[in-house]
């Protein structure tokens, strides 16, 4: 019993023991299995954008001050040939560590009496790198073998060697090798020759001691041995050994490369930092385009204009080829580092063809709808064209063409800037974020901001609707998703929407629009524009802010869409800084760039040819006298007939009117005659030496009211005024204006029922009538009489 016992108690006491060993090697095992940190590095990186083609842009230093780009999943051949001939020759067959290499360095630490050799292989190498250890302990040894072997375990050799080439140090303050080959050889590695890729593989083993910047016959001769070995191993023949060596060595760092700098500042802010960003941006078109804009820009400064922008999209797409946010470097006193691209800037004229191409879908006007050119007041507004003339009356389209301001407040005035201010938003407009009537009319005159990303993101969305219109046949033929922000980043394809009968903007209003908008023809700019639209078709806008801060020219053909902005990135005006001069020349410049010609089909199915009156542009009428057929929208069919057409009744000399009650019919001829309401016939007949104002009633016939002899220019009926004191107290004066058909006729003026004067050719009487409503009542010597009430709220 006695020998039972001691032998149960050894049995317990080897069990014991053993699940004590089992537990050591279980916890070894579990220790082994977890001790490689995830991930293996916590290095800060450079935030790197490249190309759509993967070449880089541009790169910010990290956090940490190195230049250490991303890591790459990769390595060229040629430098991994070199580095592991030069490190590690038996790489691909060890597990981590090399017992051979170990063994030497051994023997050789032992022969010197200090260390002079560490037999670290390249996996040992990325396990010192990822711990940053400086010394060279036994203990420190000892963790990087045994955290060798379990990277072997973990990763392939292609990824261990792409995370020792992106975490080596290669001299200075650059890390890896993607920094190393812009800093040392201005491009990418995969473009390296053998002899860069020696240079570059021996660079770590001590890059504190040689590099480029000093010791660059050191660092040759260790690159001419290195191809020395490469050519022993056979992976070069003899003569390309010898050219190698025939290479310099660079004599210093070189910067990188700074296109798209505003785009690479812009994706930092939103969060994108340290990682390498592939952007939609084309390099060589960048490249072009920061180049024109630094020769427009060049020009420019001569009158104090030093900022500039250039925005460059794909129709088809949305995305971003070129973003050129501002102007090249300067001395960061002028503005240079604000990107323009995402700066909210007054929108000047910009925004009115898409009041042009809403107006047409809502069956307002036709193309060429005769509007308004007059001076007007509407609720303390009174705007003013550029050249503080008036035409009276003016086709849509010369005024969408000419930029007219006047006619573009009387269309928004029809079509309510209340809807307009939707519109604007729908189509992407973000900026617009106050009430509509915080804008109000000023809306289409450069009363609210924009962004070049957004106007021009707009104008491609019009383009791209338009493109799509005819990609389904049917009547479901839109997409509003087709209206959408621009993209500089790639990104995973989104769904489309359900397509649709309708959008923000129908394909004819569109169509019409550019068709409008192509027209090249611009006051004092013809001869440029002429000779650049024998090579293609393009749909243009210029704007230009009031007080000449912003000039804006947007163009788009059925390929691309170009934004330019020229200003100064304070607000500070210059004279001459408009659209037409400064902004437009860069945009032709940049668009003779782009290859795409396209130009877009005619929506058929939502057009539909019509007969117009010649001049008045309206829907022919039996009135009008000459007619022209022209395409129009469905929405047009709705548009009334010509208005300023009339059938009068005049004396066989065409001198006076006649009717029934003071003349026989035999005495009658019946003409149709072309007649403007008085104001705007005012205005246009200077303008236009053929136009005939319509013949007075002869002195014995009673005018019946037909047509009005003569209307207020100034003030408009119900308005209220405000005349100010002069600078010695003496009550102010305003000036009153009258148009008469016939500038011949006297004109007797009354205030309140009280005679004040006459006047004859131009009637105009400078007044100061007291605070409250008044009426002011004029005659002429035929005895037409007008009335007119108006108040004034401040005054004597």
């Amino acid at each position: 019993m006695q020998y039972i016992s001691r032998y149960w108690n050894r049995v317990l006491e080897l069990r014991a023991r053993t699940k004590f060993l089992a537990l050591i090697i279980a916890t070894a095992l579990v220790w082994y299995a977890l001790c490689l940190p995830d991930p293996l590095f916590d290095s800060r990186y450079s935030t790197v954008l490249e190309s759509r083609n993967g070449r880089l842009l541009s790169a910010t230093i990290a956090d940490d001050g190195q230049w250490r780009f991303p890591e790459r999943d990769s390595v060229p051949e040629k430098f991994a040939a070199a580095i592991v001939a030069f490190e590690d020759k038996r790489f691909y067959y060890h597990p981590g560590v090399d017992p051979i290499s170990m063994t030497r360095a051994l023997y050789q630490n032992i022969r010197d009496g200090k260390v002079v050799s560490g037999g670290s292989t390249l996996t040992m190498q990325v396990i010192r790198l990822s711990r940053r250890s400086e010394g060279r302990t036994l203990l420190e040894k000892f963790i990087e073998v045994v955290l060798a072997t379990r990277l072997e375990l973990a990763y392939s050799k292609e990824e261990i060697l792409a995370l020792y080439a992106s975490h080596a140090p290669f001299g200075g303050n650059v890390v890896g090798l993607d920094a190393a080959c812009w800093r040392y050889f201005g491009r990418e590695p995969e473009s390296l020759s053998w002899a860069e890729s020696a240079m570059l593989a021996v660079l770590p083993n001590a890059p504190s001691l040689v590099h480029p910047g000093k010791n660059r016959d050191a660092l040759r001769v260790k690159r001419d041995l290195l191809l020395d070995r490469l050519r022993q191993y056979g992976r070069i023949d003899s003569l390309t050994c010898a050219l190698a060596k025939l290479e310099p060595v660079p004599e210093s760092p070189q910067p990188l490369p700074r296109y798209a700098r505003h785009l690479l500042a812009r994706m930092k802010k939103e969060g994108m930092t340290g990682k390498r960003l592939t952007s939609t941006i084309d390099e060589g078109l960048q490249q072009r385009v920061e180049q024109r804009l630094q020769e427009h820009h060049e020009r420019l400064v001569s009158n104090r204009i030093y900022n500039g922008a250039v925005l460059v999209l794909d129709v088809k797409t949305g995305e971003a080829l070129a973003y050129a946010g501002n102007v090249g470097p300067g001395d960061g006193q002028r503005g240079e580092e604000v990107d323009v691209i995402m700066a909210p800037r007054s929108t000047g004229s910009i925004l009115k063809p898409l009041l042009f191409a809403a107006s047409i879908d809502e069956g307002l006007i036709l193309p060429g709808t005769l509007l308004p050119d007059i001076p007007v007041l509407m609720n303390g507004f009174s705007p003013q064209n550029f050249s503080k003339e008036y035409d009276g009356a003016v086709p849509a389209s010369e005024a969408l063409i000419r930029s007219l301001n006047v006619p573009s407040v009387f269309l928004l005035k029809d079509y309510r800037y209340e809807k307009f201010h939707t519109l604007l938003r729908n189509v992407g407009m973000t900026t617009l974020n106050r009430s509509p009537d915080h804008y109000g009319l000023s809306l289409i005159l450069g009363g609210a901001e924009g962004t070049l990303w957004e106007v021009t993101g707009v104008y491609a969305s019009m383009a791209r609707t338009l493109r799509s219109y005819f990609e389904h046949p049917g009547t479901a033929r839109y997409t509003r998703s087709d209206f959408h922000a621009p993209s500089y980043y790639k990104r995973e394809s989104k769904t489309r929407s359900e397509r649709t009968q309708t959008s923000w903007l129908s394909a004819s209003g569109i169509y019409l629009t550019f068709e409008t908008l192509k027209e090249l023809y611009r006051p004092s700019e013809e001869a440029g524009w002429r000779h650049f639209h024998a090579s293609r078709n393009i749909a243009w806008k210029t704007g230009t802010s009031f007080g000449f801060r912003d000039g804006w020219a947007v163009g788009v053909n059925g390929d691309f869409a170009v934004g330019v902005w020229i200003g100064n990135a304070d607000g500070e005006g210059r004279a001459g800084l408009t659209g037409i001069n400064t902004a437009a020349p860069l945009m032709f410049d940049v668009f003779s760039l782009l290859r795409g010609r396209t130009w877009f089909d005619p929506p058929q199915s939502e057009l539909q040819r019509i007969a117009v009156c010649r001049k008045s542009g309206q829907r022919y009428s039996p009135n009008c006298e000459n007619a022209d057929t022209i395409w129009v929208s469905h929405s047009g069919l709705s548009t009334p007939a010509c208005r300023y057409h009339k059938t009068l009744h005049v004396s066989k000399d065409r001198r006076y009117q006649l009717h029934s009650g003071c003349a026989n019919l035999s005495d009658v001829d019946h003409v149709k005659w072309f007649v403007l309401p008085p104001v705007q016939e005012y205005y246009f007949r200077s303008r236009n030496i053929s136009y005939r104002a319509a013949p007075p009633f002869r002195h014995d016939c009673q005018a019946p009211g037909v047509i009005r002899p003569m209307d207020f220019i100034y003030p408009e009926a119900n308005a209220k005024i405000w005349i100010p004191r002069d600078f010695d107290g003496t009550a102010g004066r305003s000036v009153f204006e009258l148009a008469h058909r016939d500038q011949n006729t006297s004109v007797f003026w009354h205030l309140d029922g009280v005679f004040i004067g006459s006047t004859k050719g131009v009637h105009k009487l400078a007044l100061s009538p007291g605070e409250g409503n008044h009426v002011l009542t004029v005659v002429d010597e035929n005895g037409n009489s007008l009335e007119g009430r108006f108040a004034v709220i401040s005054g004597l």
